[in-house]
């Protein structure tokens, strides 16, 4: 199973004004209760529609994009952005392209990279645009305290984190919470909740 780093999303300072990033879930946007099942060998919902699994076959929590609609729940992630802010490269604060140049795209980390393997880095967290990084070095305690800025040229897609099922009778049961490659065999048993990715060609800078 894979195990991103323990990046903390950004998040907002009491004497600041409140900066609540684009993948953060507010309080309204409720999952709606789904039975799952087992079908085909593999986890499903009852009612499964094409859209619930992504182009590599994976199975994605159900939640609704209502950002704005109660209040930020700033320990949790929203699937769906999170998900589009990986995939088309998307500042995880503001929403809009991510920062990049000759040098590559804009990353922060919560901590140096492990410079002992040649795996890359693998994270859950999304790029940043230049303003909202200056933003959250400012705003998020975690990142006041440490963070390691990067111009990564090359990256890929290695897998999920969520919950984990396995087969119990005819009906699947929750038995962990992780990230899985995509070429692992229990992809098929995972409700994915976010998207990580190996960033494999970087280099640290001065933000």
């Amino acid at each position: 199973m894979l195990n991103p780093s323990t990046e903390r999303t950004v998040s907002g300072s009491p004497k600041r004004p409140q900066l609540v990033p684009y993948i953060t879930q507010w309080s309204g946007e409720r999952a709606p209760k789904s039975e799952l099942v087992i079908r085909r060998g593999r986890l499903a919902f009852a009612d499964e529609r094409p859209y619930d699994r992504d182009s590599n076959g994976v199975l994605w929590s159900r939640v609704p994009s209502q950002p704005g609609k109660g209040k930020p729940e700033f320990g949790k992630v929203h699937a769906l952005r999170q998900r589009n802010a990986m995939e088309r490269l998307l500042c995880q604060v503001c929403g809009k392209a991510a920062d990049r140049n000759q040098d590559g795209i804009l990353w922060l980390l919560g901590e140096a990279p492990d410079s002992s393997g040649d795996s890359g880095v693998l994270t859950a967290h999304p790029p940043l645009c230049l303003p909202c990084a200056h933003a959250s070095v400012s705003a998020c305690p975690h990142l006041r305290r440490e963070y390691i800025a990067l111009r990564v040229s090359r990256l890929e897609r290695a897998g999920v984190r969520g919950a984990l099922f396995q087969p119990s009778g005819s009906q699947p049961v929750a038995v962990d919470v992780g990230g899985v490659a995509f070429d692992d065999p229990l992809i098929r048993w995972v409700r994915a909740g976010q998207l990580l990715v190996y960033l494999t060609d970087f280099r640290v800078i001065d933000l």
